[in-house]
């Protein structure tokens, strides 16, 4: 039985370049791939998180999320927009950000996978209602 405690003769190998390990192709195919669903054609929902480091800037990305999307917590919103919305949202949220100290990122979820996304507690909805009255 060997000591697990033991200090090692040799010196340990050296840690590979993690760069070469990139993940996204033992993703391949895509459950999405293996059913001809095609991600992105329609409205999709996108998650949206942000950590912006200056207050003018932090509330003018918050201003352009709420135009665009529903508040789901401070610095994350969700947005059902199409592909030409979507554009045009991150253009605009882009335009919001120092790129050398802010951070945005947009994860897109198309609607077969929404449905798996699991929630819990109450959220609070301070979405703008428009009533239409005939």
């Amino acid at each position: 039985m060997t000591n697990p405690f033991a200090v090692a003769d040799t010196a340990p190998a050296p840690v590979a370049d993690v760069t070469a390990y990139d993940w996204f192709p033992a993703l391949l195919p895509t459950a999405s791939d293996r059913t001809n669903h095609r991600c992105g054609e329609l409205q999709m929902l996108t998650l949206v998180a942000y950590d912006i480091s200056d207050p003018k800037r932090l509330h003018r990305a918050a201003k352009v999320c709420e135009d665009w999307g529903l508040r789901i917590q401070y610095s994350v919103f969700e947005c059902r927009l199409e592909s030409r919305a979507f554009d045009t949202f991150w253009s605009e949220l882009s335009a919001t950000i120092e790129e050398k100290s802010d951070r945005i990122v947009a994860y897109k979820i198309c609607t077969k996978c929404a449905r798996e996304i699991h929630s819990l507690g109450l959220q609070h909805h301070n979405e703008k209602v428009v009533a239409y009255v005939c």
